[in-house]
């Protein structure tokens, strides 16, 4: 089965990465639905190339979408937003001791 060419969905990708811009240059406040439609359309077009990339080579950006569900209001206190749970598998980066260090560099 040959493989199918991400190229067209990474043009698409970049074409609401623009779209993304010019909304958000000209925003009209806090909600404005260009806005907003702009960024569903390019959570879209990226799930759409990320999806098409690893079809095509087996490959997957190292960038994921953010869920607004998700997403903690830093004004709130509360750490009931985390989900400390030990079976998680999502990816937070290295801790410093996670580093390999030579601490006899000049």
């Amino acid at each position: 089965m040959p493989m199918s060419d991400p190229r067209p969905a990474l043009n698409q990708l970049i074409a609401a990465f623009e779209r993304h811009l010019e909304a958000s240059s000209q925003r009209r406040g806090e909600d404005d639905p260009t806005v907003v439609a702009a960024y569903e359309d390019l959570a879209d077009a990226f799930e759409a190339y990320d999806d098409a990339l690893h079809d095509a080579t087996g490959e997957m950006t190292p960038l994921v979408v953010v869920d607004e569900q998700f997403m903690v209001d830093d004004d709130d206190e509360s750490d009931d937003d985390y989900d400390d749970d030990e079976d998680d598998q999502s990816y937070s980066g290295l801790d410093d001791e996670d580093y390999d260090r030579d601490d006899d560099r000049s």
